[in-house]
């Protein structure tokens, strides 16, 4: 997988706690995930899981939330 970087923000950690999905799906989400793109970044889905993230720089990414589908 792509050495890429992300930063979480509180709300997303909070989501991932509750919801049992750790750091490693996420960047799989970002990486290899179908992106849509959303007012202020995107939305990557991978498997059953949805990353609301913002590129902030070259492989560096900002996680607003996380979701089940």
């Amino acid at each position: 997988m792509t050495d890429i970087k992300l930063f979480i923000t509180k709300h997303a950690n909070d989501k991932m706690m509750w919801l049992g999905i750790n750091k490693g799906q996420v960047k799989r989400a970002v990486v290899f995930g179908s992106k849509f793109r959303q007012y202020d970044g995107y939305l990557a889905r991978y498997s059953s899981i949805c990353v609301a993230y913002k590129k902030i720089g070259q492989n560096r990414y900002l996680v607003k939330t996380v979701f089940n589908i």
